[in-house]
């Protein structure tokens, strides 16, 4: 008697790399665009309107700055995978 012949199995697709702290980088590069966004529309902002312009000035600078303070910590985390 012939044994079975087993049937071929399709190999599983492969996993592409774990990304664990893929949302850190988008937090980062969100708050970093997002900032000088708001640092460019407080700047042509303030000439009509300063108090305007000033506040735009300000969150966008602290915006920027969070992001640049976020990729110094992320620097200090540990690689997973």
């Amino acid at each position: 008697m012939t044994k079975p012949t087993p049937q071929p199995t399709s190999p599983s697709p492969a996993k592409p790399p774990a990304k664990p702290y893929a949302w850190l980088h988008n937090l980062i590069w969100t708050l970093i665009y997002g900032g000088l966004l708001g640092v460019l529309i407080g700047l042509s902002t303030r000439r009509n309107d300063g108090v305007l312009g000033a506040w735009l000035l300000s969150a966008g600078g602290v915006s920027v700055a969070t992001g640049l303070v976020l990729i110094w910590v992320r620097s200090r985390l540990p690689n997973k995978g």
